[in-house]
């Protein structure tokens, strides 16, 4: 990169603001085309970008691209989770496709059905190279994650992780943020708490079980994997739920999906959330017509934020250019409703 570029991209858009004395919103809309901005103040700010030497990000990262780039980022999906409700995964492709485009880039779907997972066989689109990279979103088999970091290097990891340091991966803080749901409901009075997932089958949901055992065992409450409520099988598939004899007095479940399933058994079983059982999910992702009341105290998941992170991660990696290694955390955010209900 020569010095005079070097010093194009120093130019912010802040700067750009300050000289004009309008807000950093204003220039972005009007360098991006976008609604809200007068037409004489918008060909000012684009002169004074031209004249600063202000670069886009996404005509930056076509500079940064080589000849041979195809302009594509595959995002390479399990089709499993298609098998479901996947509103947490449509959400996570759109936040990967808006980035992507905005460094340059665009995204292409790819399903990986069950057979080429067994069979550990390359997406198509790596097959074909029509990708500069892959983002793999969501849990494959740990035998065809190595495979596929083997065999194809230019990739990221995206809500689940395996344990090699030399493999870059994205997750939300899956442990930290079910430690906090537990907590809250200890702190309602709670005591008798029960968790509802399948403790192998993503490493989100051990994640977040370890969580949920912190939380129980620091405050002298029994926790084991043994009392776990199976929600699905080990390839993902949700199961039927099966309620104990005994019931809790608070469900942890793993995600908002489960939560939702959980509260529609009870409800037929005659049992009212929170009036006798508490529940809380994790995610905050339920389809349009899902939510089901009360609405559902749980974890936000920050999907821009991780979405980001990812695709940094994957640019800097494609160019060559340093780029923190290994597994990242995104912080999730508490979200207090209304279907804990505090007891004595």
């Amino acid at each position: 990169m020569d010095k005079d570029t070097e010093a194009r991209h120093k130019v912010r858009l802040a700067d750009i603001a300050e000289k004009l004395g309008v807000s950093i919103v204003t220039v972005s809309k009007a360098i991006a085309d976008k609604d809200g901005v007068g037409e004489e103040l918008r060909a000012r700010i684009k002169e004074l970008a031209y004249q600063m030497g202000y670069i886009q990000k996404s005509r930056q990262s076509q500079m940064t691209r080589s000849d041979e780039s195809t302009g594509n980022i595959g995002v390479v999906i399990p089709s499993h989770f298609f098998d479901r409700s996947s509103s947490f995964y449509w959400a996570m492709y759109n936040a990967l496709s808006k980035e992507l485009i905005s460094r340059g880039y665009y995204a292409i779907m790819e399903q990986l059905n069950s057979r080429d997972e067994f069979d550990l066989v390359l997406p198509q689109v790596v097959q074909n190279h029509k990708v500069d990279g892959i983002i793999l979103l969501g849990q494959t088999s740990e035998d065809y994650a190595r495979f596929f970091s083997r065999r194809y290097k230019d990739n990221v990891f995206l809500d689940f992780y395996i344990d090699d340091s030399g493999i870059d991966s994205v997750t939300t803080d899956n442990f930290y943020g079910e430690y906090q749901l537990t907590r809250h409901l200890i702190s309602q009075g709670h005591r008798k708490i029960l968790y509802v997932g399948n403790f192998n089958a993503t490493t989100s949901i051990t994640d977040r079980f370890m969580g949920f055992m912190k939380a129980m065992l620091e405050n002298g409450l029994p926790a084991s994997v043994d009392d776990i409520i199976n929600d699905r099988n080990q390839k993902g598939l949700y199961e039927p739920l099966k309620l104990p004899a005994s019931l809790p007095t608070a469900f942890v479940c793993n995600c908002d999906e489960t939560a939702r399933r959980l509260i529609a058994l009870l409800k037929e079983q005659g049992v009212s959330v929170p009036r006798d059982i508490s529940v809380v999910g994790f995610d905050n992702f339920l389809s349009d017509g899902q939510e089901l009341p009360p609405a559902l105290t749980t974890v936000e998941v920050d999907s821009a934020a991780m979405a980001r992170t990812a695709v940094d991660i994957l640019v800097k990696k494609i160019a060559g250019e340093p780029y923190t290694h290994g597994h990242t955390v995104i912080s999730g955010k508490l979200l207090l409703r209304d279907s804990v209900r505090k007891i004595n």
